[in-house]
């Protein structure tokens, strides 16, 4: 890891080239579960850093951050409200991989965005941006041309090198097998479009951001990647980026001059995507128990695989037959009772997490902040798995729904499904905005199969 004397000596070599004066108030952003963010002051002007936490974990990506300065060049001279690049590091620089760009007005906050926009507003801004990217020139652009069916491979291949032991994921896959969609001609894919990655002030969009995924492939990708229920934040009913419905996001993509929507396409790319971040997540642990980068908040993220188990299932048990969805859910685990002896380890586990809401909180400020509650929620993860001993792998039944001889109209795997996901969730991601309305739903068909 660079220090912040090291990152501030080489940030003044890059800002010397064209003429800006040494960094001042460098400050870490919180977000970004691959990529640094920081911002500061050089002379008149604000600026953000954008870099990778170590080098290694830019070895075998697709494009590299020359490559995506070019995309994102090239998107703001189509017109995208994506931030002017500054300068590019180079390796003298001696603080790894990166560019500097010129910050703009707003804030990606999610939620405060949620609470102030005007839906109908806020939507047309939204597709109007999805429309520019997607008509960006491509000729000449370093960004990978993405095949569909090469890119699937690949996904079955980190499913299996991960463990390839979680059923639920296997029910996805093997559906994205058998309803791979024919090629298309290739647009520039953002490939992280979402609440999150975009700024908005008063509720109307001013950048977007974050272009290391982007690639050229079928523009639904874009589209639905956005709409994926982690992505709706406090407004999971609301499937169009949090905002409305879908049939109200394609209208507005066609009214701004994008293609026609396709419904199918759409379905497929919401249930790759979210197979794809499943697997994502995973990774992240993978990076820190290699040392790439051995943050807390890294083991946090790759613990959010459930929230997709979750969003997969009820993407795809729409495929079982009634009797199955109506099915009752087993009984759920009973949780360890605490003792009266001495405190357990979920006991321990918790007094931490207090002590450090009640002691350490108020000494901390900024990215510090941040990095607390990642701690503390960390802490209650354990806590909970203590507790509550969910189990999310099965490696019997994930072979047999590999090899075709289990799917959702084997009888009860529907129902044993459901008590995993909702288990590891709940010990995992308790917040998680989805998990509610799935309990409710789920005890809304039971009702039904049994009344």
């Amino acid at each position: 890891m660079t220090g912040l004397d090291e990152l501030t000596q080489g940030l003044s070599g890059a800002l010397a080239r064209i003429g800006l004066p040494a960094p001042e108030g460098l400050e870490r952003l919180s977000g970004g579960a691959n990529m640094e963010s920081w911002r500061f002051r050089a002379g008149n002007e604000t600026c953000v850093l954008r870099r990778a936490p170590s080098l290694e974990m830019m070895a075998g990506r697709p494009m590299d951050h020359a490559g995506e300065v070019q995309v994102v060049c090239a998107a703001r001279a189509a017109g995208v409200m994506t931030p002017e690049v500054l300068v590019e590091l180079e390796p003298g620089d001696g603080i790894g991989s990166g560019y500097v760009m010129r910050a703009i007005s707003g804030s990606p906050d999610p939620n405060a965005f949620l609470a102030e926009a005007d839906p109908a507003v806020a939507i047309r801004d939204i597709a109007r941006e999805l429309v520019t990217v997607h008509r960006t020139d491509i000729a000449g652009l370093p960004a990978p041309l993405m095949d569909t069916a090469q890119a699937l491979g690949e996904l079955r291949r980190r499913f299996l090198e991960y463990g390839g032991d979680r059923p639920i994921l296997a029910l996805a896959l093997k559906w994205l097998e058998a309803n791979l969609p024919p090629p298309v001609a290739p647009r520039l894919v953002h490939g992280d479009f979402r609440l999150g990655n975009l700024m908005f002030e008063h509720g109307r969009l001013t950048g977007v951001l974050d272009w290391e995924l982007a690639h050229l492939g079928d523009w639904h990708e874009d589209l639905a990647f956005g709409c994926m229920t982690v992505w709706r934040f406090s407004r999971p009913d609301r499937p169009g980026y949090g905002l409305t419905s879908i049939e109200e996001l394609a209208r507005a993509y066609e009214e701004a001059g994008g293609d026609t929507f396709d419904p199918a396409r759409f379905r497929f790319w919401t249930i790759y995507r979210t197979f794809w971040w499943a697997l994502g997540c995973l990774q992240m642990g993978g990076y820190w128990r290699d040392g790439h980068d051995r943050s807390v908040e890294r083991v946090v993220v790759a613990r959010r695989t459930a929230e997709q188990e979750l969003d997969l299932l009820l993407l795809l048990e729409d495929l079982a037959p009634e009797e199955e969805r109506k099915r009752p859910l087993p009984p759920a685990t009973e949780p360890l009772q605490p003792g009266t002896g001495e405190p357990s380890g979920a006991e321990i586990l918790t007094a931490i997490s207090e002590w450090l809401a009640s002691d350490i909180k108020p000494l901390v400020s900024g990215r510090g902040t941040f990095d607390l509650a990642v701690a503390r929620n960390a802490l209650g993860i354990v806590a909970r798995e203590i507790e509550q001993r969910p189990v999310a792998t099965d490696a019997a039944l994930t072979a047999e729904i590999m090899a075709g001889q289990a799917d959702l109209a084997t009888p009860g795997l529907l129902a044993r499904l459901r008590r995993m996901a909702l288990a590891k969730l709940t010990a995992d991601m308790p917040k998680y905005p989805a998990l509610a309305a799935a309990r409710s739903k789920w005890a809304n068909e039971t009702e039904r199969g049994t009344a």
